[in-house]
């Protein structure tokens, strides 16, 4: 009985704490797909990236055709000369690994060059964000682009088209009435729910406003 009494106060003071609380989400995805200079910044990352791959494929067909020179002529080559191609070959295989992380590496050229380009750009994003859950109270905002398992979402916590409202001064964000808006798939009643922990997030629900 005295456990049970205990159980229930904390249950009480945990809900009225939740009450208290005023929560907020924004989709991150829909906010970047609206701000010109991040699509901008997106198809010059596409442009590097191309042009390091095909770097990397003429180093790979240069490796490619040192293998078959040396096995076209290997049969006729003393061994010291064989051994010393084995070498070059082994060179440059290790000069490819190295210039292929240079690149698309950790820290790498285009790691890089996405920090220059678009990092700014989630910067004033997120400082919008805060300053719009400091002003409205907001205990909590979440994004639902992310990984977290959203069931059900009501439209009018959605303060996306706020964010995007906020840097458009400085990132020159397309108008609220040509905005592409996503269409969030209702839920299926006749599906089976995802089993608590589960992977798989169940289906998205947008309320009305």
């Amino acid at each position: 009985m005295k456990y049970s009494v205990i159980a229930l106060a904390l249950f009480v003071c945990f809900t009225t704490v939740s009450v208290a609380q005023k929560y907020a989400y924004v989709d991150t995805e829909y906010i970047l797909e609206n701000i010109p200079e991040y699509k901008d910044a997106q198809n010059q990352l596409d442009e590097y990236a191309a042009e390091y791959q095909q770097e990397i494929e003429g180093k790979i067909d240069e490796i490619n055709k040192m293998i078959q020179d040396f096995q076209a002529e290997a049969v006729l080559m003393p061994e010291d000369v064989k051994n010393k191609k084995e070498e070059e070959i082994n060179k440059k295989k290790e000069e490819l690994a190295t210039f292929q992380s240079q690149r698309f590496g950790t820290d790498g050229d285009l790691f890089l060059k996405r920090e220059e380009l678009v990092k700014p750009i989630q910067e004033k994003i997120f400082n919008a964000i805060e300053e719009i859950a400091v002003d409205k109270n907001y205990s909590f905002v979440f994004d639902k682009a992310g990984s977290l398992s959203i069931l059900y979402v009501n439209a009018k916590y959605d303060i996306s088209d706020d964010v995007l409202d906020k840097v458009g001064a400085e990132l020159g964000t397309v108008r609220k009435e040509d905005r592409v808006k996503k269409n969030t798939p209702a839920s299926n009643p006749s599906r089976s729910p995802s089993k608590p922990g589960g992977n798989a997030p169940g289906p998205v629900r947008k309320g009305g406003k």
